[in-house]
């Protein structure tokens, strides 16, 4: 069997020299592009490091996996899309606009974006999505490490979107002050609470607690290294090709 042809962007930041080694060490994908403004000229993964997109095309790419930031991935994933690249994206950030144009370009090509790759993360935000209907009162807390400048995380929205979206029965806070600004943390969609914990020591870390009357329900999640998150990848860039246009959500490729 021939191994997909698989290209990084962003290949030198921390997730990115983490896919890069993953890919090598799969025997089903071939490292044949690192895309790094910031690193050109450097190696990852045995492929020397270029600073345009141009070089996933002369590698002949298959499927690209971009763990960068929004505003750059709104041009390189259109770009992807043009030259019938699938991408494989852990990038968070994404407007409803961005998504529609997304939806749009990959017409010949496909495109996953996912908030969360560790497949135990996939399954806590389904197993909160069941439970939703179950209870009248929720809350997530998220805790990363100091080093990730936005709060909440991408996989904190998605589960309070998904869990808001399981249940329209939901009681009223009965927060009437804070009388410190914010005690309560922010509130996402269906009034849910979400709180940010940013610390040293963390890497990434969701609870999500459910309450009914006499009872609670807390699911957690912990990913202790970078490596949690690279059994999704590789199972993504593996079955990209499987599924057409814009997936959100690695939940189809697991089947849950």
């Amino acid at each position: 069997m021939s191994q997909i042809r698989v290209g990084v962007v962003g290949a030198c930041g921390r997730m990115g020299a983490t896919v890069c080694a993953a890919v090598v060490a799969d025997d089903g994908l071939q490292l044949v592009a690192a895309v790094d403004p910031h690193a050109a000229g450097q190696s990852a993964g045995g492929v020397d490091v270029h600073p345009e997109l141009r070089a996933l095309a002369d590698a002949d790419c298959q499927v690209v996996v971009d763990f960068t930031v929004a505003a750059a991935a709104r041009t390189t994933l259109p770009w992807l899309a043009m030259h019938g690249m699938h991408a494989v994206v852990g990038t968070t950030g994404f407007t409803e606009e961005d998504l529609a144009t997304f939806r749009t370009a990959f017409s010949g090509s496909n495109c996953l974006i996912a908030s969360n790759f560790a497949i135990s993360a996939v399954l806590m935000m389904r197993f909160a999505e069941l439970a939703a209907p179950h209870f009248q009162t929720a809350e997530i807390i998220e805790l990363h490490h100091d080093s990730k400048v936005d709060a909440p995380s991408g996989t904190a929205i998605a589960t309070a979107q998904r869990m808001a979206a399981a249940s329209s029965e939901w009681a009223v806070d009965p927060t009437e002050h804070e009388a410190i600004p914010g005690a309560r943390g922010s509130t996402g969609p269906a009034g849910i609470h979400v709180h940010s914990v940013r610390m040293r020591g963390m890497v990434a870390h969701q609870e999500v607690i459910l309450g009914a009357a006499g009872q609670t329900l807390t699911i957690r999640q912990d990913s202790y290294d970078r490596a949690s998150y690279m059994p999704g990848v590789l199972l993504a860039c593996k079955k990209i090709a499987e599924y057409p246009g814009l997936t959100l959500g690695l939940d189809s490729f697991l089947g849950v």
